[in-house]
């Protein structure tokens, strides 16, 4: 078999399994704060349940990429599917906010499975094709926010445990897609006298060895970035939908599940679309960096808009504009920050990349939640904005520099 099949033969499994479980965790994101709600939740203690779980994955994520070198990425993945289809179960079954809370602590202390796909494919592809293979994240993504959402509003009309016991069988169905299609893969350091799949890992107390990636002059500056776009699509995802139930209304009733899932839902829908197909041209076109820049702006701009009143049909471009610049964000900047890494240090980098999103989650719905509960809207929309442009303004300058410093090396 030549190395193209083997490629595909990889990625297919592991599309068809982050699809799977994005859905399931995007029936849950529209629903989370309302449901929340109804057992007397305040947005602050909305915010403390959102960030629960990205400080459980804080925690668990690197110790499962350290199992994961020593066992295989297939076995911790059935073991993070099964936490998560168990995270889900009990929160159909739920009848008080603190079983909502164990919930999201039994799903987010086995979470792990995204930077394995990721280092999968980072492993798989050449630094050329990477952007568009990581877009493959980006499709998941999209699919699940197009169909999860939208499903979830639908759902939540009848019963607020509906989505969370459809979640429950996607989950059950991604331990099935796990077992059955992903290929058996040793460990390089079985393979080549490495430390592991897609390089060596560090633990959640190893900040030390961790900043010294901040270091590096040419990846530093990405990785500020990084965790700029995830401050900025935390705090926007986290807190929209207790945001959009203060400020938009229909027919006199305030947004609920079903409106805020079908918004999320559009927002699947045109993510689709970018990194289904149009981001490859770009990528060819124009180049990651300039895409990068390109997608702070956009969202940037459509978070101004978000933060001040307008009429409800407004929300349409204002969100297409911020799924442009999140749906853009995310694999350039990956594939930015890969680019200037050693294979043997990707799966460090990779995690490294995880744990300032699981800080951004922590950090954001904390943020939101306190915010919208004072009844500052405008200034949860602006701050979000202010993370993208400051990420903006960060990513031109460098442009600037890179632009300048090129004909001198030439000359030189």
């Amino acid at each position: 078999m030549d190395s193209t099949a083997k490629k595909k033969n990889v990625l297919l499994p592991i599309f068809l399994i982050v699809v799977v479980d994005i859905l399931g965790m995007t029936l849950i994101l529209p629903l989370l704060p309302f449901y929340a709600e109804r057992y007397g939740a305040t947005p602050q203690i909305v915010g403390l349940l959102i960030a629960t779980y990205a400080f459980c994955q804080l925690i668990a994520g690197p110790m499962l990429g350290k199992l994961s070198d020593r066992y295989g990425r297939r076995p911790l993945l059935i073991v993070s599917q099964i936490g998560t289809f168990a995270g889900f179960l009990v929160l159909g079954w739920a009848k008080t906010l603190a079983w909502i809370f164990f919930s999201r602590f039994l799903d987010g202390i086995t979470a792990g499975n995204l930077s394995l796909a990721q280092a999968y494919i980072s492993d798989v592809t050449e630094p050329e094709n990477r952007a568009k293979s990581f877009g493959i994240i980006g499709i998941a993504f999209g699919l699940g926010f197009l169909i999860g959402p939208a499903l979830s509003g639908f759902l939540a009309q009848y019963n607020y445990a509906y989505p969370a016991w459809a979640a429950a069988a996607l989950s059950f169905t991604s331990v099935l897609c796990t077992y059955f299609l992903l290929p058996q893969a040793i460990p390089h350091a079985a393979a080549e006298n490495e430390t592991g799949p897609g390089g060596k890992r560090l633990g959640l107390l190893d900040w030390g060895a961790y900043l010294d990636y901040f270091k590096r002059p040419e990846l530093a500056p990405l990785l500020i970035e990084f965790l700029l776009f995830c401050l900025m699509f935390s705090l926007f995802i986290q807190g929209f939908a207790l945001f959009a139930e203060r400020r938009f209304f229909i027919h006199g009733h305030p947004f609920g599940p079903k409106q805020v899932g079908y918004l999320y839902a559009y927002s699947g829908f045109l993510g689709l679309i970018i990194q289904g197909g149009l981001l490859g041209r770009l990528v060819k076109r124009y180049g990651e960096q300039a895409l990068a820049r390109a997608g702070f702006l956009s969202a940037a701009l459509g978070l101004i808009a978000l933060a001040f009143d307008h009429p409800v049909f407004l929300i349409i471009p204002i969100f297409t504009a911020t799924a442009f610049g999140t749906g853009v964000l995310r694999p350039a900047l990956t594939s930015l920050i890969t680019r200037v890494t050693g294979r043997k240090e990707q799966g460090v980098v990779l995690g490294l990349t995880q744990s300032l999103n699981s800080i951004a989650s922590i950090v954001s719905p904390l943020l939101a939640g306190y915010l919208i509960g004072i009844g500052q809207l405008a200034a949860w929309a602006l701050i979000a904005a202010a993370f993208s442009l400051v990420g903006f303004i960060l990513i031109s300058n460098r442009s600037a520099v890179q632009s300048v410093a090129e004909p001198l090396k030439s000359v030189n």
